[in-house]
């Protein structure tokens, strides 16, 4: 379990495709602070670490995981956010995130506003039942924001100076794919008013 506050941006350094999984090594500040079979977050996508060697670790995306996510479009060098397990000895500063990517959204703006980005992503909402709430939460590749504007299939966060510079947010354009995990409290309500 994750809350979605990235912990640092992470470089991936190698990829490999092995049968038909991925193979990914990355690169980060807190690698000699890791263990093999910890769960860490990539691009909000939680994934066991197998591999220490220095300060790069190695972890592996299954199949299903390539099916629901960006993985298929990451390359060598790529930034990815980082996050490691929730420990339950502090505060929760964004919202309770599983780290299990519902499906894949599209950038369709984004605008400057003056020192904060308004970025707006375009979804298929009719995969999983998926919804969105104004002042609800939304993880976007690991990074738990807050929806300002709510449609059907579309929904728009604000982001600070601050999480626009110390995550990969900042890397993509309007077309590219980002990881959606949309809120579990929401998701519970949706499916239990649709019965």
């Amino acid at each position: 379990m994750f809350t979605g506050i990235v912990e640092g941006v992470g470089k991936l350094v190698d990829i490999k495709n092995n049968q038909a999984n991925l193979d990914l090594w990355i690169e980060s500040d807190f690698t000699n602070e890791l263990k093999i079979d910890q769960s860490v977050a990539h691009n909000g996508v939680c994934l066991t670490v197998v591999e220490i060697k220095n300060n790069i670790y190695r972890v592996t995306a299954i199949e299903e995981t390539l099916l629901k996510t960006n993985f298929n479009t990451l390359k060598k060098g790529d930034l990815i956010n980082l996050e490691r397990c929730l420990m339950f000895n502090g505060r929760i500063d964004g919202h309770i995130v599983q780290g299990h990517v519902d499906q894949i959204g599209h950038i369709s703006s984004i605008e400057d506003q003056d020192g904060s980005y308004l970025v707006t992503v375009d979804y298929d909402e009719n995969s999983s039942g998926n919804v969105t709430v104004e002042k609800g939460s939304i993880c976007l590749n690991g990074i738990s924001l807050t929806v300002v504007n709510s449609k059907v299939g579309q929904f728009s966060v604000a982001i600070i100076p601050y999480t626009w510079e110390f995550t990969n947010l900042n890397q993509y354009k309007v077309g590219d794919q980002l990881n959606l995990e949309f809120d579990i409290l929401g998701k519970y309500i949706k499916r239990l008013t649709q019965k």
